[in-house]
């Protein structure tokens, strides 16, 4: 195989993993970037099903993200407002807390598809408002916590 062949894909080509978990979270995805060598950007595809949505409604404190809508229409959640979307619609999610928190939901009677980009950082904060949580992930380490049970820096520190 050629670099340039390892470096590109086609959508029709990509082996899509399923994802179910409860009744709203449903979607057959696969992440793009590991497999032609992205280094500093993550790339993945959904296709979620009507009726569902790929992942809760969460804001990043480190990483960016972008979607770009392929196929279908849906509902975007930002923040506390709500906006109808469809293929074509490019959308950024910068860094913050819940003002930028995001979550596409498919609200039609078709598939709705989209590609999204992210930066790739070594450690990430993520927060979910809906279920008041809150998620360190880095270096290995998948940390979730309840928003507001924090420890003080000293406790039990001798």
């Amino acid at each position: 195989m050629n670099v340039i062949d390892s470096r590109v894909t086609n959508i029709d080509q990509l082996k899509l993993e399923h994802f179910a978990k409860g009744d709203k979270f449903e979607s057959d995805a696969v992440r793009i970037g590991p497999l032609l060598g992205a280094k500093e950007l993550g790339y993945s595809y959904d296709v979620v099903p009507p009726g569902k949505r790929s992942c809760p409604f969460h804001s990043h404190r480190g990483e960016e993200e972008m979607f770009f809508i392929v196929k279908g229409k849906g509902t975007l959640r930002y923040g506390d407002e709500t906006r109808k979307i469809r293929a074509g619609d490019v959308i950024c999610c910068p860094t913050g807390g819940p003002e930028t928190a995001h979550q596409i939901i498919n609200d039609s009677d078709a598939e709705l598809t989209y590609l999204s980009v992210s930066t790739m950082l070594p450690a990430e904060v993520c927060e979910y408002p809906d279920s008041k949580k809150i998620g360190a992930f880095g270096g290995g380490l998948r940390h979730m916590a309840r928003a507001g049970h924090g420890l003080d820096y000293w406790v039990d520190e001798v």
